[in-house]
C-alpha cells in the first residue's frame, strides 16, 4: 500500500509551495499596490536609494487607458472598483470541488466505500498541488516581468538620511500633461511621519487610523490583507520603524492634484503571530528587517495633508 506515503508527500509539497505567499505580511503585502496618476503604469525615476527599477502595480484601481479616454483614470482617492477578485484560497477552493467530483467518479462515487473516498482524497490533494504550483509560477512570472520603461531622466537628488530634509525636483519628459513641482523639507518630514504611523496604524488593525494617512485604495487593500491574514489565523504587527535614508525619484502636479513618490530605506522589527497561541510563525520579535520601498504620497492642495496612495518594491 504505497498511496498513504504519497499522499503525505503531495501534502508536504503543497505546504512547500504556499510558504512564499505567507511572507511580507507588513503594510503593502510585499506588491505594488496602488494609484499614482497618469504615471501608476511608468516605472517611477531611479534614485540612489532605490536605483533598481520598481516592480510594476499588481493592484490598483486605475485603469490603463489614461486619463484622456472615456471614463478616464480612477483618481487615487477612490476606492478601488467594485469588481470581486477570486483569491487564491477561492480559486483553490474551486479546484478542490472540481477534484472532489473527479474522484467521486473514477473512485468510485460516495457509495464506492473505503477505496473510493481513498481515490477522491487522492485527486484531491493531486489536484490542490497542481492548481498551487500553477498558481505560484504565475505569481513568480509576475514579480519578475521586467517593469515598464524608466519615467523621467537620470537620478533624483539624494536627500539626507533620516529625518528626511531638501528639497528636489524630477526631470523627465512625460506624455501626460503634468508639471514638476517643489518639494520641501515640511513635505519629506511629512512623508517620513506617515511612514511611521502608517506602520502602526497597522499594527493596531486601526482602518480609522489608516485612513488618515492614505487614500481609501489603499486603506481598501490593507482591508483585504487583514482578510488573508485572518483566514490563516494570523496577525502581523510591525514595530520600531526608522527610516534609514530616502530621496525624491519624482514630483509633480496634475489634474489638481500634486504627487511625489519618495524612495525610502527603513529597518523594523516585523512578525507575524498565530492569533489563538501568540506564537510567531514568521519573522522575529527581535531580530530587525530591512526593506526598500517607493511609497507615493498625493494631495489636493498645499496646505492639505500628504496621503499615500502607492506602495511599490524594488525589483
Amino acid at each position: 500500500m504505497r498511496r498513504p506515503g504519497l499522499l503525505v508527500t503531495a501534502f508536504a509539497a503543497l505546504v512547500m509551495v504556499l510558504v512564499p505567499v505567507l511572507a511580507d505580511a507588513k503594510p503593502g503585502g510585499g506588491s505594488s499596490s496602488g494609484s499614482r496618476g497618469s504615471r501608476t503604469y511608468s516605472a517611477p525615476a531611479p534614485t540612489q536609494t532605490a536605483p533598481n527599477s520598481a516592480r510594476p502595480m499588481e493592484r490598483t484601481a486605475t485603469q490603463p487607458s489614461g486619463p484622456q479616454q472615456a471614463g478616464g483614470a480612477a483618481r487615487p482617492g477612490m476606492p478601488p472598483q467594485a469588481q470581486p477578485q477570486r483569491s487564491f484560497m477561492g480559486a483553490l477552493a474551486g479546484g478542490l470541488l472540481m477534484g472532489g467530483l473527479i474522484g467521486m467518479f473514477l473512485g468510485g462515487g460516495l457509495l464506492g466505500g473505503a477505496g473510493g473516498f481513498a481515490a477522491m482524497l487522492g485527486m484531491l490533494l493531486q489536484v490542490a498541488l497542481i492548481g498551487g504550483l500553477i498558481w505560484f509560477a504565475f505569481r513568480l512570472f509576475r514579480r519578475r516581468q521586467p517593469a515598464s520603461a524608466m519615467a523621467g531622466a537620470g537620478y533624483a537628488r539624494q536627500m539626507e538620511p533620516a529625518p528626511m530634509g531638501g528639497a528636489a525636483t524630477a526631470g523627465g519628459a512625460y506624455t501626460a500633461p503634468a508639471r514638476d513641482i517643489q518639494v520641501t523639507p515640511q513635505d519629506y518630514q511629512a512623508f517620513e511621519q506617515s511612514l511611521i504611523e502608517v506602520n502602526a496604524a497597522w499594527s493596531r488593525r486601526d482602518l480609522k487610523g489608516l485612513r488618515e494617512f492614505a487614500t481609501p485604495e489603499m486603506v481598501g487593500y490593507f482591508a483585504n490583507d487583514y482578510r488573508d491574514l485572518d483566514a490563516r489565523g494570523w496577525r502581523n504587527e510591525t514595530r520600531d520603524v526608522k527610516l534609514e535614508g530616502g530621496d525624491l525619484s519624482e514630483a509633480w502636479h496634475e489634474d489638481g492634484q500634486d504627487y511625489a513618490t519618495v524612495a525610502m530605506r527603513f529597518s523594523l522589527l516585523d512578525a507575524t503571530f498565530e492569533q489563538a497561541s501568540g506564537k510567531v510563525v514568521e519573522g522575529s520579535t527581535t531580530e530587525r528587517q530591512s526593506s526598500t520601498e517607493l511609497w507615493t504620497f498625493v494631495r489636493s492642495g498645499p496646505e492639505e495633508r500628504w496621503l499615500l496612495s502607492a506602495i511599490q518594491q524594488t525589483a
